[in-house]
């Protein structure tokens, strides 16, 4: 008697769709979808973080953006806080 049949739910699922609007209800689809993407990836950078501090990799084993973008163009990038 108390609980939720198929038919309550499709019967809810019409009326939501026809007081929001198929616009509403796609964007907010797509809003949660969004949302769900970035918290994997930040569990994904979590899990990789932990896994780093727990393997005994240092700050200086790994490569620091600058670094990296330096060997990629070939060209010393300069230090913003020494005036040229």
């Amino acid at each position: 008697m108390g609980g939720l049949s198929i038919q309550h739910i499709l019967i809810f699922l019409v009326l939501a769709i026809l007081l929001l609007g198929r616009g509403k209800v796609s964007g907010l689809m797509g809003d949660v979808a969004n949302g769900i993407k970035a918290f994997k990836k930040n569990m994904a950078d979590d899990a990789h973080d932990t896994n780093m501090a727990t393997s005994g990799a240092t700050p200086a084993a790994v490569p620091s953006a600058k670094i990296v973008q330096e060997e990629q163009l070939k060209t010393p990038l300069r230090d913003p806080v020494q005036p040229s």
